[in-house]
Protein backbone atom coordinates (compact mmCIF):
# COMPACT_ATOMS: atom_id res chain seq x y z
CA UNK A 1 0.00 0.00 0.00
CA UNK A 2 1.63 3.10 -1.13
CA UNK A 3 1.94 6.08 1.55
CA UNK A 4 0.78 9.44 1.05
CA UNK A 5 2.16 11.75 0.33
CA UNK A 6 5.19 10.18 -1.34
CA UNK A 7 8.62 10.92 -1.50
CA UNK A 8 11.40 11.68 -4.56
CA UNK A 9 12.79 8.69 -2.80
CA UNK A 10 10.22 6.40 -2.93
CA UNK A 11 8.70 7.73 -6.31
CA UNK A 12 12.26 7.05 -7.62
CA UNK A 13 12.36 3.31 -6.22
CA UNK A 14 9.28 2.50 -7.50
CA UNK A 15 10.34 3.05 -10.93
CA UNK A 16 13.34 0.43 -10.67
CA UNK A 17 11.49 -2.31 -11.00
CA UNK A 18 10.75 -1.44 -14.70
CA UNK A 19 6.83 -1.27 -13.80
CA UNK A 20 5.30 2.03 -14.89
CA UNK A 21 3.79 4.36 -11.58
CA UNK A 22 0.09 5.32 -11.71
CA UNK A 23 0.27 8.92 -9.89
CA UNK A 24 -3.66 9.08 -8.03
CA UNK A 25 -4.05 12.47 -6.96
CA UNK A 26 -7.62 12.85 -5.61
CA UNK A 27 -7.94 14.79 -2.29
CA UNK A 28 -10.27 12.02 -0.84
CA UNK A 29 -8.62 9.71 1.03
CA UNK A 30 -10.85 7.20 1.00
CA UNK A 31 -10.99 6.97 -2.66
CA UNK A 32 -7.01 7.15 -3.08
CA UNK A 33 -7.57 4.20 -1.15
CA UNK A 34 -9.53 2.06 -2.99
CA UNK A 35 -8.20 3.10 -7.03
CA UNK A 36 -4.35 1.73 -5.17
CA UNK A 37 -5.68 -0.99 -4.10
CA UNK A 38 -7.95 -2.15 -7.07
CA UNK A 39 -4.57 -1.39 -9.38
CA UNK A 40 -2.23 -2.93 -7.18
CA UNK A 41 -3.89 -5.85 -7.11
CA UNK A 42 -4.13 -5.71 -11.06
CA UNK A 43 -0.03 -5.77 -10.89
CA UNK A 44 0.54 -1.41 -11.29
CA UNK A 45 2.95 0.38 -9.58
CA UNK A 46 0.65 3.48 -7.92
CA UNK A 47 1.84 6.32 -5.77
CA UNK A 48 -1.10 8.61 -4.23
CA UNK A 49 -1.11 12.55 -3.57
CA UNK A 50 -3.87 14.03 -1.66
CA UNK A 51 -3.01 17.29 -3.93
CA UNK A 52 -1.27 19.24 -6.82
CA UNK A 53 1.61 20.26 -4.64
CA UNK A 54 2.32 17.18 -2.87
CA UNK A 55 2.59 15.71 -7.00
CA UNK A 56 4.77 18.66 -8.69
CA UNK A 57 7.36 18.90 -5.48
CA UNK A 58 8.79 15.30 -7.32
CA UNK A 59 11.66 16.43 -9.52
CA UNK A 60 11.38 15.34 -13.07
CA UNK A 61 11.75 13.25 -15.18
CA UNK A 62 8.87 10.97 -13.45
CA UNK A 63 9.75 6.82 -13.90
CA UNK A 64 7.18 5.96 -17.22
CA UNK A 65 3.53 5.48 -16.23
CA UNK A 66 0.44 7.54 -16.16
CA UNK A 67 -1.53 9.64 -14.01
CA UNK A 68 -5.43 9.47 -12.86
CA UNK A 69 -6.19 13.14 -11.81
CA UNK A 70 -9.50 14.55 -10.28
CA UNK A 71 -10.90 17.81 -11.36
CA UNK A 72 -11.96 19.39 -8.04
CA UNK A 73 -8.37 19.29 -5.91
CA UNK A 74 -8.28 21.75 -3.02
CA UNK A 75 -5.89 24.91 -3.80
CA UNK A 76 -4.90 24.18 -7.58
CA UNK A 77 -7.37 22.33 -9.26
CA UNK A 78 -6.96 19.33 -11.67
CA UNK A 79 -7.85 21.39 -14.61
CA UNK A 80 -4.98 23.91 -13.97
CA UNK A 81 -2.63 21.77 -13.11
CA UNK A 82 -2.89 19.45 -16.68
CA UNK A 83 -2.48 22.99 -17.90
CA UNK A 84 0.58 23.94 -16.30
CA UNK A 85 2.14 20.31 -16.82
CA UNK A 86 0.66 19.57 -20.83
CA UNK A 87 3.59 21.35 -22.38
CA UNK A 88 6.58 19.78 -20.44
CA UNK A 89 7.68 16.44 -22.88
CA UNK A 90 8.20 14.93 -19.86
CA UNK A 91 4.58 14.73 -19.11
CA UNK A 92 2.37 11.39 -18.20
CA UNK A 93 -0.31 10.83 -20.15
CA UNK A 94 -3.26 12.00 -18.07
CA UNK A 95 -7.15 10.69 -17.25
CA UNK A 96 -9.20 12.59 -15.06
CA UNK A 97 -11.75 12.27 -12.70
CA UNK A 98 -14.40 13.69 -11.45
CA UNK A 99 -17.96 13.85 -9.68
CA UNK A 100 -19.43 17.75 -11.02
CA UNK A 101 -17.51 18.56 -14.15
CA UNK A 102 -19.62 19.75 -16.94
CA UNK A 103 -19.47 18.73 -20.92
CA UNK A 104 -17.72 21.71 -21.18
CA UNK A 105 -14.80 20.81 -18.51
CA UNK A 106 -14.86 17.62 -20.14
CA UNK A 107 -14.40 18.57 -24.07
CA UNK A 108 -11.59 21.09 -23.01
CA UNK A 109 -9.36 18.24 -21.56
CA UNK A 110 -10.05 16.28 -24.16
CA UNK A 111 -9.18 18.89 -26.56
CA UNK A 112 -6.03 19.18 -24.65
CA UNK A 113 -4.54 15.87 -24.61
CA UNK A 114 -6.41 14.23 -22.10
CA UNK A 115 -6.45 10.63 -22.33
CA UNK A 116 -9.97 9.66 -20.63
CA UNK A 117 -12.16 11.60 -18.69
CA UNK A 118 -14.14 9.46 -16.13
CA UNK A 119 -17.46 10.32 -13.99
CA UNK A 120 -17.44 9.53 -10.18
CA UNK A 121 -18.26 6.83 -9.25
CA UNK A 122 -15.83 5.37 -11.33
CA UNK A 123 -16.69 1.93 -13.01
CA UNK A 124 -13.11 -0.23 -12.28
CA UNK A 125 -13.46 -1.71 -15.62
CA UNK A 126 -13.76 1.48 -17.89
CA UNK A 127 -10.91 3.07 -15.13
CA UNK A 128 -8.42 0.07 -15.86
CA UNK A 129 -9.30 0.26 -19.41
CA UNK A 130 -8.13 4.32 -19.34
CA UNK A 131 -5.74 3.09 -17.60
CA UNK A 132 -4.07 0.89 -19.96
CA UNK A 133 -4.83 2.79 -22.69
CA UNK A 134 -2.54 5.61 -21.14
CA UNK A 135 0.40 3.42 -20.36
CA UNK A 136 0.27 2.43 -23.98
CA UNK A 137 0.59 6.33 -24.98
CA UNK A 138 3.37 6.77 -22.39
CA UNK A 139 5.09 3.83 -23.95
CA UNK A 140 5.07 5.14 -27.96
CA UNK A 141 5.92 8.15 -26.27
CA UNK A 142 8.93 7.09 -25.00
CA UNK A 143 9.84 4.81 -27.86
CA UNK A 144 9.82 8.07 -30.06
CA UNK A 145 11.54 10.16 -27.40
CA UNK A 146 14.57 7.24 -27.39
CA UNK A 147 14.51 7.26 -31.17
CA UNK A 148 15.06 10.67 -31.35
CA UNK A 149 17.83 11.12 -28.89
CA UNK A 150 19.65 8.13 -30.70
CA UNK A 151 19.29 9.93 -34.40
CA UNK A 152 20.22 13.56 -32.98
CA UNK A 153 23.40 11.42 -30.99
CA UNK A 154 24.17 10.04 -34.44
CA UNK A 155 23.85 13.58 -36.40
CA UNK A 156 25.93 15.01 -33.67
CA UNK A 157 28.73 12.62 -35.12
CA UNK A 158 28.96 13.83 -38.52
CA UNK A 159 31.15 16.25 -40.12
CA UNK A 160 29.75 19.69 -41.56
CA UNK A 161 30.39 18.30 -44.53
CA UNK A 162 28.88 14.81 -44.18
CA UNK A 163 25.57 16.57 -42.81
CA UNK A 164 25.57 18.48 -46.10
CA UNK A 165 26.01 15.92 -48.52
CA UNK A 166 23.11 14.03 -46.47
CA UNK A 167 20.73 16.70 -46.39
CA UNK A 168 21.10 16.22 -50.31
CA UNK A 169 20.97 13.29 -50.08
CA UNK A 170 17.44 13.03 -48.54
CA UNK A 171 16.75 15.53 -51.27
CA UNK A 172 16.91 13.19 -53.33
CA UNK A 173 20.54 14.62 -55.71
CA UNK A 174 22.80 12.39 -57.21
CA UNK A 175 26.38 12.50 -56.43
CA UNK A 176 27.24 14.49 -59.80
CA UNK A 177 24.30 17.00 -58.70
CA UNK A 178 25.64 17.33 -55.23
CA UNK A 179 29.22 17.44 -56.70
CA UNK A 180 28.16 20.29 -59.14
CA UNK A 181 26.26 22.28 -56.17
CA UNK A 182 28.98 22.09 -53.54
CA UNK A 183 31.46 22.32 -56.41
CA UNK A 184 33.47 18.97 -54.99
CA UNK A 185 35.08 16.21 -56.85
CA UNK A 186 32.27 13.52 -57.54
CA UNK A 187 34.48 11.04 -55.80
CA UNK A 188 34.70 13.01 -52.39
CA UNK A 189 31.01 13.21 -52.14
CA UNK A 190 30.40 9.22 -52.67
CA UNK A 191 33.19 8.81 -49.21
CA UNK A 192 31.08 11.43 -47.29
CA UNK A 193 27.98 9.97 -48.16
CA UNK A 194 29.13 6.63 -47.13
CA UNK A 195 30.91 7.86 -43.68
CA UNK A 196 27.45 9.92 -43.27
CA UNK A 197 25.24 7.24 -43.83
CA UNK A 198 27.83 4.95 -41.67
CA UNK A 199 27.16 7.03 -38.72
CA UNK A 200 23.59 7.68 -39.28
CA UNK A 201 23.42 3.56 -38.99
CA UNK A 202 21.77 3.07 -42.67
CA UNK A 203 22.17 1.73 -45.85
CA UNK A 204 20.86 3.85 -48.31
CA UNK A 205 19.14 7.48 -48.88
CA UNK A 206 15.27 5.77 -48.44
CA UNK A 207 16.49 4.28 -45.08
CA UNK A 208 18.05 7.50 -44.13
CA UNK A 209 14.88 9.11 -45.06
CA UNK A 210 12.93 6.89 -43.08
CA UNK A 211 14.99 7.04 -39.94
CA UNK A 212 15.21 11.07 -39.53
CA UNK A 213 11.26 11.18 -40.56
CA UNK A 214 10.17 8.77 -37.54
CA UNK A 215 12.10 10.28 -35.31
CA UNK A 216 11.02 13.95 -35.53
CA UNK A 217 8.27 14.01 -37.76
CA UNK A 218 5.94 10.86 -35.12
Amino acid sequence: MPHDPPTVQQVRAGGQDGRPQVHVIDDDPGLRRVLSQLLTKKGHSVVAHPDADSFTALAPPLPHGCILLDVALPGADGISLYRRIAGDPDTLPVVFLSGCADVATCASAMRAGAIDFLPKPVDARQLLAAVTRALAVDQARRMRLAMRQSVEHRMALLTTREREVLVHVMDGRLNKQIAADLQIAEKTIKVHRARGLHKMGVRSAVELVRVVDRAFLA
